[in-house]
């Protein structure tokens, strides 16, 4: 979790200031030390507290980088202002963005196979590998792609066959109802049609024998089917 922004005012809480005065005099002084040694500046550096105590760090000797300071400012009576110093930083950090730019665009015309009379066999041979590392890399790229793409075709491929199955399977079953349905219609109508021929007889019969009758002289394949 990220420290919270402090309001940048006097700490009214004197065990609370004294702390901060410390941690952060602290952290002055160990900053100075390593803007000193890293970069070879001569630095001096004088704290006063509240209660009037000195603190000082100097990378030489603090009364001789004093005078330095002192004889520099003398010698120099027309020191920079704050706006020019800040437009030849700009100008600065201007010039390095235009030289990365111009970095970038040779580095992508170099690997767009253009321009490249102003490489040595060393150079170019650095790019030939920089280019066959980044095509084995695509290579690899595209085959784990058409790998998943094919998996993924296959088990469509097999769902599809499942459904065209079942869909075949249910058509059969249609088929197989209606031509019952067919044959059921087929053999009532045929038994209707004989007990149309046969009802005048029927009717002229004693009512038992007319049952007797019409049970024993309907055709078997019929009486299979109403059964």
């Amino acid at each position: 979790m990220g420290r919270g922004k402090i309001e940048i005012k006097r700490i009214e809480n004197n065990t609370n200031r004294q702390v901060t005065f410390c941690k952060r005099r602290n952290g002055l002084l160990k900053k100075a030390y390593e803007l000193s040694v890293l970069c070879d500046a001569e630095i001096s550096l004088i704290v006063f507290s509240s209660r009037g105590r000195v603190y000082e760090y100097g990378s030489n000797n603090i009364k001789s980088t004093i005078e330095r300071y002192k004889k520099t400012k003398s010698s120099t009576p027309n020191q920079w202002s704050t706006e020019e110093i800040n437009a030849q930083f700009y100008q600065q950090e201007s010039k390095k963005l235009r030289q990365q730019i111009q970095m970038l665009q040779n580095t992508n015309r170099h690997l767009m196979g253009e321009g490249l009379g102003c490489l040595n066999v060393k150079e170019l041979k650095q790019l030939e590998t920089r280019l066959e590392r980044g095509i084995s890399r695509i290579r690899s790229k595209k085959n784990d792609m058409i790998l998943a793409e094919t998996e993924i075709l296959q088990k469509r491929e097999m769902e599809l066959e499942h459904h065209n199955a079942f869909l075949r399977s249910k058509i059969a079953e249609s088929e197989s109802v209606q031509q019952l349905n067919m044959n059921a219609g087929h053999d009532y109508n045929a038994i209707q049609a004989y007990l149309a021929r046969n009802s005048l007889q029927l009717n002229l019969m004693d009512p038992v024998e007319a049952v007797v009758h019409s049970a024993y002289s309907i055709p078997q394949k019929h009486s299979l089917h109403l059964g």
